[in-house]
């Protein structure tokens, strides 16, 4: 039986991975107004007199013992739609150039912004996108985002790319609005018809990851390549990009699905910032 190597693709250890992810999410803000929701919440608001069907278990018994009659707690709660995060966990995503790989980056950058979501109550869910199961539900649990980050931090260069599938199972299990952020290279040609059908009941936002080598291989001529997950070969040219990304904004953006381009050998974290910000997501950290 053949053993899988699990490696490492963040040079860091993980002090120092947790030291960078949280100075990445207190850098981010995610917060938003609150507004008062009737039902159990996170925090205390007000009563009100009881009205017929009001949970029992909610009855507001120091208060209705000194009016006389029953009231019951109204509760605050977040108004953050929950997040789910899903991480291209894939063999393409591993191949670099750089120090940091483009799966490097999307761990760092969705366990960032896990964090910071959380800091302002907003649960947070990861579907992972790749050859295994890993599906964490929404949560506030900081614990379970160190947790699924670490796990995340530590695999093969075997798995093949499941986008388009997992877009597709989560789909029908999101029974409420919810804000699904991509982190991908989008190597799975199947991926923007499934994001497209996501983005049409959901907030969705692609945050495309890029390494310069799939632009160009610097003073080469033709050569013949083998893609990393499937192994299909194909025959390229130093002058011409491995991937034409140039329509995929287009693409996207025409199904309203908001899209981040980052290529791993210029600086990332501004240009998030500035992303975030812009789309109301960030605080003044990032201005």
């Amino acid at each position: 039986m053949k053993r899988k190597v699990q490696l490492s693709h963040d040079p860091v250890d993980a002090r120092q991975f947790e030291v960078t992810v949280k100075h990445l999410a207190n850098s981010l803000n995610f917060g938003q107004e609150e507004s008062v929701f009737h039902g159990a919440g996170l925090e205390y608001a007000q009563s009100r007199v009881y009205v017929a069907g009001d949970p029992v278990k909610f009855i507001d018994w120091k208060v209705s013992a000194r009016v006389g009659k029953l009231f019951i707690k109204e509760f605050q709660e977040p108004k953050q739609i929950p997040l789910y995060l899903l991480v291209d966990t894939s063999a393409s995503m591993c191949v670099s150039s750089q120090t940091l790989s483009k799966y490097a980056w999307a761990v760092r950058i969705a366990t960032g912004i896990a964090l910071a979501a959380q800091q302002s109550m907003t649960p947070v869910g990861l579907l992972g996108c790749g050859a295994r199961e890993l599906h964490v539900r929404p949560s506030l649990s900081r614990n379970l985002v160190m947790e699924w980050s670490h796990k995340l931090r530590h695999h093969d260069f075997l798995e093949e790319t499941s986008l388009a599938q997992r877009a597709r199972e989560v789909a029908p299990s999101l029974k409420r609005r919810t804000m699904v952020i991509v982190l991908s290279d989008l190597h799975d040609p199947d991926a923007f018809a499934a994001l497209q059908v996501l983005g049409q009941e959901h907030d969705c936002i692609v945050l495309h990851l890029q390494d310069p080598a799939e632009l160009s291989v610097k003073g080469a001529g033709l050569f013949r390549g083998a893609e990393a997950e499937s192994g299909k070969t194909f025959v390229g040219h130093g002058r011409r990009a491995f991937v034409d990304s140039s329509q995929w904004q287009s693409e996207l953006t025409r199904f309203g699905i908001d899209y981040l381009y980052l290529r791993t050998d210029q600086p990332i974290l501004g240009g998030l910032r500035h992303f975030l910000n812009r789309r109301g997501l960030g605080g003044s950290a990032g201005r």
